[in-house]
């Protein structure tokens, strides 16, 4: 359907889509853990990928409720766009929260062989992302790690920009009470969003559909 009937119909049915403020990238300093190990950038800022899981983009957020947050780690496959897994925590934002994450994603996509082959997983310079552990585990099933410039989030934009649809969209115009609704909300949303939502970018296809149609 033309996107102008779309508009008009919305506008006769008194329809409002939500729409994200823009708000400028800032470069922040994060420090790594001083025995850290930290990566090259090897996405480079290439957001575009020619097949699934040829490029991961990883990153952790928080949403507050009271003095309680919940935290989300969540992967990206940059081809389609999907989110191929997330975790979430009520009390860490540590180690355990990333590998949890990773090794749902590892599960579903890994070969018969144990390995993703010619994968690049990009982060920032978080201490979960520098630890001996997490950098121990990706090379074990033959993924290439990256990361993002000290300070520079733009490195790991498409990360943040999901990020920034799911607060504005399943989170912020909701008068959230709990943080079981708000992991409901999460949920729901990344469902919706890999399933039923469409992209101009994925030719008007899910990112579900968009890999899919790659495989077939």
């Amino acid at each position: 359907m033309n996107h102008k009937k779309v508009l008009r119909l919305m506008q006769e049915m008194g329809i409002r889509s939500i729409i994200r403020a823009k708000r400028p990238y800032f470069n922040t300093y994060q420090a790594a853990q001083s025995d850290g190990r930290i990566a090259p950038n090897l996405l480079n800022r290439e957001f575009m990928a020619t097949k699934p899981n040829q490029k991961w983009v990883t990153d952790i957020t928080q949403y507050r409720i009271g003095d309680q947050r919940l935290y989300l780690s969540a992967i990206m496959d940059l081809y389609g766009k999907d989110i191929v897994a997330f975790h979430m925590s009520t009390t860490r934002n540590d180690n355990e929260l990333v590998l949890d994450t990773f090794s749902k994603a590892f599960e579903e996509h890994k070969d018969a062989a144990g390995k993703i082959v010619d994968l690049i997983v990009h982060s920032d310079q978080g201490s979960q992302y520098t630890s001996h552990v997490y950098h121990d585990l990706l090379p074990t099933v033959g993924v290439q790690i990256s990361m993002s410039r000290r300070g520079n989030c733009i490195d790991n934009a498409a990360m943040e920009s999901f990020f920034s649809h799911l607060k504005t969209e399943a989170l912020y115009p909701y008068d959230i009470s709990s943080i079981s609704e708000a992991q409901q909300r999460i949920e729901e949303f990344i469902r919706f969003y890999n399933n039923d939502r469409i992209q101009i970018k994925l030719n008007k296809q899910t990112p579900i559909e968009y890999r899919l149609k790659f495989t077939a």
